[in-house]
């Protein structure tokens, strides 16, 4: 003796509702990774850096980059600052703490008399911990 459930009817009907909720958990997840990583894709100064194959070393809390401009134009942080002013701009910006490291950028068209004449001014004002910056990847 055999059931039969299905009544007769093969043909499932058609349902028009589109469920969204996957779509609205992928749009907030992705909204969460831009809120993070859009401030950490700003760049104050404009600099076109030359790449290095140097592993990345761990960054400061709140780094001070000196940065040298493609006009040879240096910039403490976001202000300009002048080659004579330097030693006391970076002195207002550490508090007098010269064993703070200090982040050299500097435009990949600058000379290398003119990188090397920033950094003995950085070692004439008592700043020896210097790195250098360069993008990732060669």
């Amino acid at each position: 003796m055999g059931v039969r459930l299905d009544h007769g009817q093969d043909d499932l009907g058609e349902n028009h509702e589109i469920n969204v909720t996957p779509f609205i958990d992928v749009i907030l997840v992705l909204l969460i990774i831009f809120m993070v990583a859009a401030p950490l894709a700003t760049v104050d100064v404009p600099v076109d850096l030359p790449s290095s194959t140097a592993q990345p070393l761990p960054k400061d809390d709140e780094p001070l980059y000196l940065t040298v401009k493609e006009d040879s134009e240096l910039v403490l942080g976001n202000d300009p600052v002048d080659r004579d002013g330097l030693a006391a701009a970076l002195d207002a910006a550490t508090k007098g703490d010269r064993d703070r490291r200090v982040f050299l950028r500097a435009d990949k068209t600058i000379e290398y008399g003119a990188l090397m004449e920033v950094m003995n001014g950085l070692r004439a004002a008592g700043y020896l911990k210097v790195a250098l910056v360069g993008l990732e990847g060669g």
